[in-house]
């Protein structure tokens, strides 16, 4: 195996990580602190085309694949957090379920304006009881003359409340069969929502731990109507659906992650030349170079980990088990990585104007998002036999 970029996957790298360093990185801070939502930097990251990465021109796209994807997801996720998942959720979670399953009516409808960057879109799965089981979904829809009336809650989606936002994929219940042993069986399906349609609201946005430049709201739908066309893939195949692109998202994830856990690396480093104690720069101390030695070498196999599973992914193959290896450890690289690098920065690294502190507030979600540490394991388990 040969993991060394090829000229083009190099040339987005470097393009990505100045655009971090000198457009994101600069007003990272304010964002975070003011909550608001980046929407200048999000403009630009569409005119890159960074949206369309892994999808088709003729769809708006720029031709890539969900490795290029995973690259830029990296880069961004050095210096913020918020602006990279607001792209891995605008691509893997809003745009691709359409992309895998849409009709070609329902492609040429939604991914020019989602590729693009001129719009975004959410995917409603999580409820208050249906997270990691998602077969607790209590949201339903019924077909009533032709059109699809929904009703339920949604939690913790994101993309789904800015203003550039026009769609929200939803799981809901369609049907349910009752065995002669009395179980309930739910038929789960995947429907479109325009973030326009009556009875749709976006809730107050959460005040949340981290990621507070990244939009992410309850959804109450309410005698939502939608057209029957509006079914996104086969009827009843929702939940097996959403398994899928989760499967694919959890590669994105894994990236984001070691895109944060390098920023921690990079971000120590600088402090530990520059800093003083004791007559010498902090750097030159075991203590501090074995410390940034264990970072750096957590963030180089986290992403061995996710180019294996996105090799795999784009070869054809079976590549469930390590999309979960990778996203469980870049996302405990992530979560040690900040740890360590605020313990590096002292007091400084309590303050929440250095991006240390924010990857100490962002990662965690990194351990919880797109399948818990302990659904990781639990399917890697599986696979193993146990």
């Amino acid at each position: 195996m040969n993991f060394e970029l090829s000229e083009e996957y190099q040339d987005l790298v470097d393009t990505v990580r100045e655009f971090a360093d000198e457009v994101v990185a600069p007003v990272s801070a304010k964002h975070d602190a003011e909550h608001s939502f980046p929407y200048e930097v999000i403009k630009q990251m569409g005119q890159m085309g960074l949206f369309g990465l892994p999808f088709p021109e003729e769809y708006g796209g720029m031709g890539g694949d969900y490795f290029a994807l995973c690259l830029a997801l990296e880069q961004l996720a050095r210096v913020d957090q918020s602006v990279a998942i607001t792209l891995e959720a605008g691509v893997s979670l809003g745009a691709m379920p359409i992309y895998r399953f849409g009709t070609e009516e329902q492609k040429r409808e939604w991914l020019p304006m989602l590729t693009s960057g001129e719009a975004l879109a959410g995917f409603g799965l999580t409820e208050s009881e249906a997270g990691s089981d998602a077969s607790g979904t209590k949201t339903t829809a019924r077909l009533v003359d032709g059109q699809w009336v929904i009703n339920g809650t949604k939690e913790f989606i994101t993309n789904s409340g800015t203003d550039i936002s026009r769609l929200v994929t939803v799981t809901a219940v369609t049907d349910t069969t009752t065995a002669p042993d009395g179980t309930v069986k739910k038929e789960i399906s995947t429907i479109l929502v325009p973030t326009d349609t009556v009875g749709f609201t976006a809730e107050r946005p959460y005040n949340k731990v981290g990621w507070n430049a990244s939009d992410t709201h309850p959804l109450t739908l309410k005698d939502v109507r939608v057209p029957e066309a509006n079914l996104l893939g086969a009827r009843g195949r929702g939940y097996a659906n959403f398994l899928q692109i989760l499967d694919e998202g959890r590669i994105a994830i894994a990236a984001l992650a070691v895109g944060a856990a390098q920023g921690c690396v990079e971000q120590s480093i600088r402090y530990a030349k520059e800093r003083q104690a004791f007559g010498s720069n902090i750097g030159a101390y075991q203590s501090i170079q074995f410390k940034i030695a264990r970072m750096q070498a957590r963030a180089h196999t986290a992403r061995l980990a996710y180019y294996d599973a996105a090799a795999r992914m784009l070869a054809g193959k079976p590549f469930k088990t390590q999309a979960s290896i990778a996203k469980l450890v870049a996302g405990e690289a992530a979560m040690d990585n900040a740890r360590d690098a605020t313990q590096v920065f002292g007091g400084y690294g309590f303050i929440n104007e250095f991006t240390v502190s924010r990857h100490y507030r962002d990662s965690k979600i990194l351990e919880i998002g797109e399948g818990t540490t302990e659904v990781q394991l639990m399917l890697i388990a599986r696979e193993l036999g146990l």
